[in-house]
């Protein structure tokens, strides 16, 4: 029995330390929801303040409806870990009640028997009249026993009922803290109710302004596939300096091997024919699949990879090579990992772009104002390349783009998440 109690104990020390450890990794997650939270309500300000057309303001919106229920989440995993808390401390306060109802009635009986037999008179006869030396010791033993048995569960009696009052107390705070996260818990979910009403008040204003939306995206998908061609180009231009180099470096290392046809092979290769190098920055680069760094500081992405619907109007589609990201007014765009710039484009006198070439991989940073690196110029990770331009409407985008030599790819699969 006794075993069985240690063991219980023992799960339920190990439970309280794994409960403890989730309520402060989920009070980090709440926090840095809370923090994106305040985050999409200033941009969401600045939109409403200076943005003509309602689209981003509704993709806000529906961000911070998400972050809003991500909230709601976590909250609910914390009540609920702390009525787990709960009753395994109830179970606790039990488990002491009735081991001092023993003791005390035990300890009562003890009593009782002691002052029956209190006299001195009557502990020495209880010796005197032993048989033998032997016997007489064995009593007066007995007697010792008897008297620090009784002071042990003295002591017992006063530990288990100072523990029971230290579980009540912690059972009362944690009432107190439960009530808390259920109050918070309805005030988070009004305050969705009201985010999404909003939202429903964006979505309906669209709604009104079908044709001119449609104008825009078809205006911008145009200037869009112009930019595009314009980067597909330089990355082509890209790959065909970089196989001239390999070619040219094959030819001077092994002058005798190397025939004109090798070297032709290798400048019209529609890829980029890797050095040992290049070959392992390449690896090294899809290696960090995942977990490269932002191109920017903070932020999150507007418009996502890929052909995305418009958010009201789903017959319309907005086709993006790479990724926007808005961020705040000033922000930087930053390279993701160690590399080459081999081209800064000027796409207009306003916005500028970046190509940074790791291995047979392309990593492009569109729409800066204002650039601080050079082609040929060897950049490291979160390096600052230039400053991305804000526009008349306010906002700070970064047209973000990976390809591995033509092909792109979905950046959001390659950069870790904030």
């Amino acid at each position: 029995m006794q075993k069985i109690l240690y063991t219980f104990l023992l799960v339920c020390i190990s439970f309280f330390a794994f409960s403890q450890q989730s309520q402060e990794e989920l009070e980090q997650k709440k926090a840095k929801l809370q923090e994106e939270i305040r985050e999409k309500e200033m941009l969401l300000q600045n939109v409403k303040k200076q943005e003509k057309s309602a689209v981003k303001l509704l993709q806000i919106q529906k961000d911070k409806i998400g972050l809003k229920q991500k909230l709601i989440a976590t909250t609910e995993k914390q009540a609920k870990l702390l009525s787990n808390d709960m009753y395994i401390n109830q179970i606790q306060i039990n488990h002491l009640k009735k081991d001092l109802v023993v003791l005390k009635n035990d300890y009562a009986e003890m009593i009782v028997k002691s002052y029956k037999s209190r006299s001195t008179q009557s502990r020495a006869m209880f010796i005197l009249s032993s048989e033998n030396f032997l016997q007489a010791y064995k009593r007066m033993q007995y007697m010792k026993q008897y008297s620090s048995y009784r002071k042990m569960q003295g002591e017992e009696i006063k530990e288990k009922t100072e523990s029971l009052t230290d579980y009540n107390v912690k059972l009362s705070g944690q009432k107190t803290e439960k009530q808390k996260l259920i109050v918070e818990q309805e005030k988070q979910k009004q305050d969705l109710e009201k985010e999404k009403l909003e939202q429903e008040k964006i979505a309906n204003s669209l709604k009104k302004s079908k044709k001119q939306i449609a104008g825009e995206i078809k205006k911008k998908q145009q200037e869009t596939k112009r930019i595009d061609g314009q980067i597909q180009k330089l990355i082509r231009d890209a790959i065909a300096e970089a196989n001239r180099k390999t070619a040219a470096a094959n030819a001077k290392a092994n002058p005798k091997t190397t025939t004109a046809a090798e070297i032709k092979k290798v400048e019209s290769a529609t890829k980029i024919v890797l050095t040992p190098e290049g070959q392992l920055l390449a690896n090294s680069f899809r290696a960090n699949k995942g977990q490269l760094p932002w191109p920017v500081e903070k932020g999150f992405v507007s418009l996502g990879y890929g052909n995305q619907a418009h958010p009201v109007y789903k017959s319309l589609v907005i086709h993006n090579s790479g990724v926007e990201i808005t961020t705040d007014a000033g922000a930087n765009a930053r390279a993701i990992y160690n590399g080459e710039v081999t081209k800064v484009i000027v796409i207009s006198p306003l916005n500028k772009a970046v190509c940074v070439q790791h291995g047979d991989y392309f990593t492009v940073y569109q729409n800066l104002s204002s650039v601080n690196v050079s082609a040929g110029d060897k950049v490291s990770t979160k390096q600052v390349l230039g400053k991305i331009r804000t526009n008349g409407e306010g906002k700070t985008v970064l047209k973000f783009l990976i390809s591995q030599n033509t092909t792109y790819a979905n950046p959001q699969t390659w950069i870790s998440r904030m």
